[in-house]
């Protein structure tokens, strides 16, 4: 009798953060994995994942990546609070259509899209915010707006020749991380609280996030009706964002924050930040902008009700068990690396 074929799974930016996790799980369960990326990363091809190197404004090559593949886990996109409006709209919009139409040629039953609670961000606290909520008029940041853009068009082509599911992970952190955990402690000396410091966000550890990418494409194969829809996901443990803050740098051997600015004056000072870097057109992300001083300074926490009940989502690594990873892996790092 002839071996059962593998299945064939696409992640894009499989070589990142959250790419790399998924991909790590969906090795570890016996899929065949396939990266689309731009960049070559030998860590993948030591585990075994197949790389196919391109643009998401290239569809000859997303469709190279997405042939005779059973689904599509699309994590790839331009992240940042800074840069020009073409760069995010070409990759985070115009790249998220190209990889539905990929779907669509190449006749990929299921798409999990990544998305962001900051689609919904209006500035305001958001507390125990679900998926009723709408997207704001306004956004002081382009990665929210051309991501609520994409996630409009993922759940807008959910229909019977492609099921989309949608996923809202809140501030992912864990070993590995590039982005998160490397600004605050490189940022370490010049860090100051924004407003009275009580504010409560989610956060999500990264192997958690990575899980429930893996149960949303389950759940969508199990139960085709989910098709479409939206959810959020985080630890379902809502923190002190700066507490949370002094827990990482903890984690990497630095002093708690101590200095402190009202929400109000650091709100002043990142228009005036972001009206400077566009006059004299300094292409370098501004110390602070709008959109971050709201963000520090109120509370983003979400009811994963939802989550739960239709993905059968838990998190199965604690805040307190997450950091203990993270202390580890940050002192393999070595201390130079965060300087």
């Amino acid at each position: 009798m002839a071996a059962k074929e593998q299945k064939t799974v696409v992640v894009t930016g499989g070589g990142g953060f959250l790419g790399s996790a998924i991909a790590g799980l969906l090795i570890e369960e016996g899929f065949r994995v396939r990266s689309f990326s731009r960049s070559f990363h030998p860590r993948l091809e030591q585990t075994g994942v197949e790389q196919v190197l391109g643009d998401l404004a290239d569809m000859q090559a997303l469709a190279k990546a997405c042939h005779r593949a059973t689904a599509v886990f699309h994590v790839a996109a331009r992240a940042g609070v800074w840069g020009h409006w073409k760069e995010f709209y070409r990759t985070n919009y115009l790249g998220t259509c190209n990889v539905i139409k990929a779907c669509r040629i190449c006749k990929v039953p299921s798409l999990v899209y990544t998305s962001s609670p900051s689609v919904i961000f209006d500035g305001r606290d958001m507390e125990g915010a679900d998926e009723t909520v709408p997207y704001p008029d306004t956004y002081h940041a382009h990665y929210p707006r051309t991501k609520a853009m994409a996630e409009k068009a993922v759940t807008e082509a959910a229909g019977r020749d492609l099921a989309t599911i949608v996923l809202r992970p809140h501030l992912i952190w864990g070993p590995g991380d590039n982005h998160l955990v490397p600004r605050i402690l490189a940022r370490a000396k010049r860090l100051a609280r924004v407003g009275d410091g009580t504010n409560l966000v989610d956060t999500i550890y990264i192997d958690n996030a990575a899980h429930a990418h893996i149960l949303a494409w389950r759940s969508l194969e199990a139960n085709p009706s989910l098709s479409g829809r939206i959810y959020f996901i985080s630890q379902d443990q809502p923190i002190e964002l700066w507490k949370m803050i002094d827990l990482i740098l903890a984690a990497g051997g630095k002093p708690p924050v101590k200095k402190q600015i009202s929400a109000g004056a650091a709100y002043r000072l990142g228009a005036v930040l972001e009206f400077v870097f566009r006059a004299f057109r300094i292409s370098r992300e501004p110390p602070l902008t709008r959109f971050v001083a709201r963000e520090l300074a109120t509370s983003h926490w979400f009811d994963i009700t939802a989550a739960k009940r239709d993905l059968g989502y838990r998190p199965r690594v604690s805040i307190e068990q997450g950091l203990e990873r993270l202390e580890q892996w940050l002192n393999k790092q070595g201390e130079a690396k965060w300087s």
